[in-house]
């Protein structure tokens, strides 16, 4: 499946304006290290080897009808894992593209073809 950032990305601020996220204005520093917390998130879950277990997740969204069950499976299988923390970093990056008008659909393109023609690990050591 392939997904259109920028769609995405107003989906997602979107529903970021309908949760309230931008009641009290906008604070580009806010936003930014609110997108750096998720990183930190990301890496005290790695920390405590906290991994999505995402086949039971999807196998009990299967079986469940009721939104609280749903959440529980959530709770359980996803929450507070590496790729629970960065699909909130990611949420967050995109929101603040689609507040900033951002074609980051297009900047991830060219920035893929430009580091394309980039030296091995860009010259650097790691």
């Amino acid at each position: 499946m392939i997904v259109d950032l920028n769609e995405l990305a107003q989906l997602i601020n979107k529903r970021a304006k309908e949760k309230g996220f931008y009641d009290g204005g906008f604070n580009l520093s806010e936003k930014l290290m609110l997108i750096v917390s998720e990183l930190g998130e990301a890496q005290e879950s790695d920390r405590k080897n906290r991994r999505a277990n995402l086949e039971y997740f999807l196998e009990r969204q299967k079986e469940l009808v009721a939104d609280e069950g749903k959440i529980r499976a959530f709770e359980s299988s996803i929450k507070d894992t590496i790729e629970d923390e960065l699909a909130d970093a990611l949420i967050r990056i995109l929101d603040l593209c689609g507040y900033l008008k951002i074609d980051i659909g297009k900047h991830v393109e060219i920035k893929m073809w430009y580091n394309s023609t980039r030296p091995e690990k860009h010259g650097k050591r790691y």
